[in-house]
């Protein structure tokens, strides 16, 4: 059985490779991420070439649950303070490197979240397969100060998730 944290160096990013590296993913001032487009990627220095890794994450749930503010959460962004319905797609793109101890080898993980409002989807269908298109998991967000939103989860799943689908699978309940 594998030890938690065997396959990651923990204390590689306060390394001067691990420095160089987490810069091209920061401001200036270290204190937010920067925000990547789905055709853009960090600035590395020559001598630093990580393999990149790719997930896509479809974001999905209600008008107003959280999904908006989930995604800036994880992507190091501000939460925005008011809700609007999100029009349409919004992706945002966060990468995340890490060095592996068992093969001392750099990755950088580009994970692609997609959002889209609950109205687009109902309006447009090219938005639902756009959504799914290669993507490599969902994640169903609920909020607990709504609870039609977590009885809404098994409808949810059976609209978007079909049996030849092999996607991974996450519930996260907000607020």
């Amino acid at each position: 059985m594998l030890r938690p944290g065997s396959y990651i160096n923990w204390d590689w990013y306060k390394s001067h490779e691990g420095r160089e590296v987490i810069m091209s993913i920061m401001h200036r001032n270290m204190h937010r991420r920067k925000v990547f487009g789905l055709l853009e990627k960090p600035s590395l220095p020559p001598n630093l070439n990580p393999e990149e890794i790719r997930y896509k994450i479809f974001v999905s749930g209600r008008s107003g649950v959280g999904k908006t503010s989930t995604i800036a959460k994880l992507s190091g962004n501000e939460v925005p303070v008011t809700h609007s319905e999100t029009p349409g797609i919004q992706t945002s793109v966060v990468y995340w490197p890490t060095k592996l101890v068992q093969v001392d080898k750099v990755v950088m993980f580009r994970l692609e979240l997609w959002d889209a409002g609950e109205n687009a989807l109902k309006k447009f269908d090219h938005v639902m397969p756009a959504c799914k298109d290669h993507t490599d998991a969902v994640v169903f967000v609920f909020s607990f100060m709504d609870k039609a939103s977590f009885e809404d989860l098994p409808q949810q799943m059976s609209r978007i998730i079909e049996p030849t689908d092999d996607y991974v699978k996450f519930i996260i309940g907000t607020k």
